[in-house]
């Protein structure tokens, strides 16, 4: 399975104003820097990117994904959660043939995708990768406390480590390790798959 976004979030998950006000910041000389680090924080929690998969493997903004299958049998789960709604399903079918499925023909609970019906429009379809793609919308309307909390602290952390080791006293350079608040915020809502 492989997901690709097709249309990102129109606005970033974290406000500059909330940012700010976090940093405790007034002027706007670093409106770049800060609006740089909030979208770095949200793309390293919840990029689809297979080789760099977000940290918590949650959709933050609301974006819509086309996840693509290659012929499921029984349920799916529909990657990066929370699902909003369900926009499209097509398949190839024996023939090679893209066909549209008819959205009345599933079932959306939560993020499980099941068949309305007996079976999928899909069954005894084609078998080749990448067969059955899903459009869907996914994120938060407010994103919950504890992630914006979590968000909100390892943009604090960048923007006052600007660099990514510390010399210390003997010259030696350590690496800057995400905090345990953040790990503590973050794992009760992380989702593993």
């Amino acid at each position: 399975m492989r997901v690709v976004v097709v249309t990102p979030p129109a606005t970033p998950v974290i406000s500059l104003e909330a940012a700010k006000k976090h940093l405790r910041v007034d002027g706007n000389d670093d409106d770049t820097l800060i609006a740089g680090y909030v979208a770095a924080v949200a793309n390293h929690l919840s990029s689809v990117d297979q080789e760099v998969r977000g940290a918590l493997g949650r959709s933050l903004g609301k974006r819509e994904l086309e996840a693509r299958f290659s012929a499921p049998r029984g349920r799916i789960m529909l990657p990066f959660p929370p699902v909003i709604e369900l926009i499209s399903v097509k398949y190839l079918d024996r023939d090679n043939v893209e066909q549209v499925a008819d959205l009345e023909d599933f079932e959306l609970l939560g993020a499980e995708l099941v068949a309305a019906g007996p079976l999928f429009p899909w069954e005894n379809g084609n078998m080749r990768r990448e067969a059955i793609r899903v459009r869907y919308r996914a994120g938060y309307d407010e994103i919950p406390a504890e992630i914006s909390t979590a968000m909100l602290l390892m943009v604090g952390d960048l923007y006052a480590n600007r660099e990514s080791t510390i010399a210390g006293s003997s010259a030696a350079a350590i690496e800057i390790p995400m905090s345990t608040n953040v790990k503590a915020l973050l794992d009760p809502v992380r989702v593993y798959r």
